[in-house]
């Protein structure tokens, strides 16, 4: 009897223990579930953002003189036209008496003020930057580019955008200074989350002669990062395969990125494909797609070419389905395991990105200035192509199993639907190829008997 309640008191705090690991693994998964969708890690980029750098250059009367300086620290995700758009909430009634290199977009109401009238009186103003060729008295260092920010990764010098503020209303001192809040970014659409601002280390800055350094009263930090899900419910891209050794195509699934836009698509083959202005935007940058049955704007294309004997060589093509949108520097970014070893890269520039550096898989290709940085809207000119040539590792090479096609792709920092596994273009099977060796050795075998005779 002793024996049989010690074996049910085991099986028992046994049964506890299995219940209290599967309570924590389930804990473990929902909370890693909850912070990647808020904190929006990008397992390829895992320190990409935008950080908005808020420097209080001198006080005024009523307030101070800051420089606002946005840079994008993201290795492939740029910020493309019609640019990015910045607001924020006041901690208190401060107003923009004037800015420099930037505008808000509303003046707000300023009937208070008497004589000189503010540049905004707005509790959130949204401000966004000025277009290229703006009077020389408007302008400051990196503004005036439309909004548009290049990636670290591709330009880091075209990465930044800045203006200068002089902010009434607010405290003269770093104790009577409050933060603004609740800082929103679009680039240009969804997507960004903001942090609160931080107050951090005063920035310092060398003069030219670089024999003296400065540094800004005070300094705060607002750090905004980039979620796919929020900027769209669906993928933006897409990605078929297809094989020297197999002439089935994989193509990208079907409505891969939503068919919402099914009923108003344009047949390539139409009159209206040809119609006049159907190339001119919308303001609220409504895509025009061309009718495909996956319904993305961009299908990727990766298409094994050769098999040599120390090398292979893959073609990868971009397509643009939207008669309404181009795409100037754009990016494509691919993770492969044969990456680490490129010989050479055709027609595209090539940078290698090792966000964890005991891994070297990930590479992003970016367009030639002045030849193929731009890729145009859907038609006979929407795409773009290039081949790239891998040295083997004969220990890890293979055609099998799918080992030759890209393990994710993203396009403009948006990852792209890829086919399901078992659609791969597959090897032939070996049956086909045993007939062949068994009648080479009998011819063989005959031959040699032959001669012997």
């Amino acid at each position: 009897m002793e024996f049989d309640k010690s074996a049910k008191d085991c099986y028992q705090s046994l049964q506890r223990s299995l219940l209290a690991e599967m309570k924590f693994i389930f804990l473990i998964a929902l909370v890693f579930m909850i912070v990647s969708h808020a904190a929006a890690y990008d397992p390829l980029d895992p320190n990409g953002n935008i950080t908005i750098k808020w420097d209080v250059m001198s006080w005024t009367p009523d307030g101070y003189v800051a420089t606002v300086t946005m840079s994008n620290f993201q290795m492939y995700r740029h910020i493309i036209s019609p640019g990015w758009t910045l607001s924020w909430s006041w901690a208190k009634k401060e107003v923009l008496w004037s800015m420099v290199g930037a505008q808000t977009t509303e003046q707000g109401d300023c009937s208070k003020f008497k004589g000189n009238i503010p540049h905004c009186c707005k509790k959130t103003p949204t401000v966004v930057d000025l277009l290229p060729g703006v009077p020389y008295n408007q302008q400051f260092s990196n503004c005036c580019k439309g909004g548009v920010m290049a990636a670290w990764g591709q330009d880091p010098t075209a990465s930044v955008s800045a203006f200068q503020v002089s902010v009434g209303l607010a405290g003269t001192s770093n104790k009577t200074v409050k933060l603004p809040k609740n800082f929103t970014l679009l680039g240009p659409g969804p997507g960004y989350t903001c942090g609160p601002a931080k107050v951090v280390p005063s920035t310092v800055f060398l003069t030219p002669d670089r024999r003296r350094k400065t540094q800004a009263l005070m300094t705060w930090n607002v750090t905004c990062t980039y979620s796919q899900f929020l900027a769209s419910k669906n993928p933006t891209c897409c990605v078929s395969f297809s094989s020297f050794y197999n002439e089935t195509i994989t193509p990208c699934p079907t409505c891969a990125c939503g068919c919402q836009n099914k009923n108003s698509c344009v047949k390539s083959n139409s009159k209206e494909s040809h119609k006049k202005g159907i190339n001119t935007p919308k303001k609220d940058n409504t895509p025009l797609l061309q009718c495909t049955h996956h319904m993305c704007p961009i299908r990727v294309h990766w298409h094994v070419k050769v098999n040599y004997r120390d090398y292979w060589r893959a073609k990868v093509a971009v397509t643009n389905f939207n008669y309404r949108m181009n795409y100037t520097e754009w990016t494509l970014v691919v993770q492969h395991p044969n990456l680490n070893n490129v010989t050479q890269v055709f027609s595209f520039d090539y940078k290698p990105l090792v966000p964890y550096e005991s891994i070297n898989d990930t590479g992003m290709f970016y367009g030639m200035k002045f030849y193929n940085d731009l890729l145009m809207e859907a038609g006979p000119f929407g795409n773009v192509q290039s081949e790239v040539l891998l040295q083997k590792d004969k220990n890890t090479f293979s055609l099998k199993q799918g080992w030759a096609f890209p393990r994710k792709v993203y396009f403009n920092g948006d990852e792209c639907m890829l086919p399901p596994p078992d659609t791969y273009p597959y090897l032939p099977n070996s049956a086909y190829a045993n007939p062949t060796s068994i009648l080479s050795m009998a011819a063989s075998l005959l031959l040699i008997l032959l001669s012997m005779g």
